[in-house]
């Protein structure tokens, strides 16, 4: 009973990890309809501006974190005027011909500027080690991750439902046409969005060094996971992606643990259940 609770303790943390790097995902590809597959590059930029942050700057872990999401942000911004805005209307094909380029591209780059091995991270004294309830050894570190979880969730729901905000987003959605009738800015709109899902990703990314790794093929190498958890939570779920993280987090360590020999296949086998139960996505529907 101690292993399974560990077990599922893990594979929360990690899900919770998937979730905060997936949601700008499902927010760019649920309100905007636009087929970012470079979403990872954002985390993995995240990632390396931490180690920078850390290890050049001085910076510590904790004042670090706000400034990765900024700094992602704001990058983000020129990105999406340059590059994104163009396809926005352009075929589903344009639109993963371009992504999937921006990928390779910061690959490259990532490998020619901090080299192909591992990135480490030293945390912070009160994240290092585990304490003990009920019998079980807990991370301090995960049980953090799944906090800051747990925040930026009711925060985006608090924010897609009940602010101005969202709805203009909500309306820019449904009829951008008639949002801008209305005076609202469709395109500076999607641009926050787009900013607000990258500058996620980014903290996921910078998040997840610890747990995940960060080497030059982050945003290839886990590309599929943040598809799954999309796809499995329904695009534009804010809700449902964390659902999906979660189920799909635990699926994962569990079938490490317990059955190491096809663990990594467990997550996809969950995948296709969980898509055969619910094909519109766990919640059934669009939006937050």
């Amino acid at each position: 009973m101690d292993n399974f609770l560990g077990v599922l303790f893990d594979g929360l943390a990690y899900g919770t990890l998937l979730f905060l790097i997936s949601v700008g995902l499902s927010i760019t590809l649920g309100l905007m309809g636009f087929i970012n597959l470079a979403h990872g590059v954002f985390a993995m930029a995240g990632g390396y501006l931490l180690v920078t942050l850390m290890g050049q700057a001085g910076i510590g872990f904790l004042a670090a974190l706000p400034i990765v999401f900024c700094a992602i942000a704001l990058g983000s911004l020129l990105l999406e005027r340059v590059l994104y805005r163009p396809l926005y209307k352009s075929t589903a094909l344009n639109q993963v011909l371009l992504t999937v380029g921006i990928m390779f591209i910061a690959i490259a780059g990532a490998s020619y500027l901090w080299g192909p091995g591992q990135q480490p991270v030293l945390l912070p004294e009160a994240l290092n080690g585990q304490f003990t309830l009920f019998g079980i050894d807990l991370s301090r570190y995960r049980l953090f991750l799944m906090a800051v979880g747990a925040i930026i969730t009711l925060a985006l729901v608090f924010g897609l439902e009940r602010t101005r905000f969202g709805a203009m987003i909500r309306a820019a959605v449904d009829n951008q046409r008639t949002a801008t009738s209305m005076g609202i800015r469709v395109e500076r709109v999607f641009q926050l969005t787009f900013a607000l899902g990258s500058g996620l990703a980014g903290l996921g990314g910078a998040l997840g060094v610890n747990v995940l790794g960060l080497d030059p093929n982050f945003a290839l190498k886990y590309l599929v996971y943040f598809l799954l958890v999309v796809v499995v939570g329904g695009p534009g779920s804010v809700i449902g992606t964390l659902l999906a993280a979660l189920l799909l987090g635990v699926a994962d360590i569990a079938g490490k643990y317990y059955a190491p020999q096809i663990g990594a296949f467990v997550i996809y086998g969950a995948m296709i259940l969980l898509l055969l139960l619910f094909p519109h996505g766990l919640l059934g529907r669009r939006g937050g």
